[in-house]
């Protein structure tokens, strides 16, 4: 099972909520199309900072490893690593990508595939909606916390163990 995070749009002019065929859900986990193929997922995905972040990256790299006359193999690891974190960090990458454009996080999903996700999340959701609409009360703040004081002994007496096994007792 996979897990989904569900982002709204910013709203449009004139909209007083976000229309829900518009939210993208964001699985978490390893994304092997952005490990095999970083640049096209990050273009087909509109990432354009971390695409131009991967780009220079990339450019910078070759050049150090030119000058210092790196082996290929190694240029390769580094590559392979490079796209292992990418892979990585690619629902990241996208979270912050949305919210950096105004998309709102509004919950998460459990789902085997993307669709299935959506419907246990729409189904809450609109379960939740009709709950909110038969209490149009706002929902009441939390109780405040009650923390006991603590309450001061004095210094430990030579009877008070302190840690897991108490010393032994001395023998005359």
């Amino acid at each position: 099972m996979s897990t989904f995070t569900v982002h709204a749009p910013p709203l449009r002019p004139g909209e007083s909520t976000a229309d829900p065929e518009r939210f993208v859900f964001v699985r978490d986990g390893f994304h092997v199309w952005a490990f095999l193929l970083a640049p096209l997922w990050l273009l087909a995905h509109r990432l354009w900072i971390a695409l131009a972040g991967y780009v220079a990256l990339g450019i910078l790299l070759g050049l150090a490893f030119r000058l210092i006359g790196v082996p290929q193999g190694a240029q390769f690891a580094v590559g392979v690593l490079i796209g292992l974190l990418v892979g990585f960090e690619a629902s990241t990458l996208w979270r912050w990508t949305l919210a950096r454009r105004g998309w709102k996080p509004v919950g998460f999903a459990v789902g085997d595939d993307a669709e299935e996700a959506e419907r246990r999340f729409f189904a809450a959701w609109s379960q939740n909606s009709a709950a909110r609409a038969l209490n149009d009360a706002p929902p009441l703040p939390p109780p405040p916390a009650k923390f006991a004081t603590p309450v001061w002994r004095g210094p430990p007496s030579p009877s008070d163990v302190i840690g897991l096994f108490p010393e032994p007792e001395r023998k005359p």
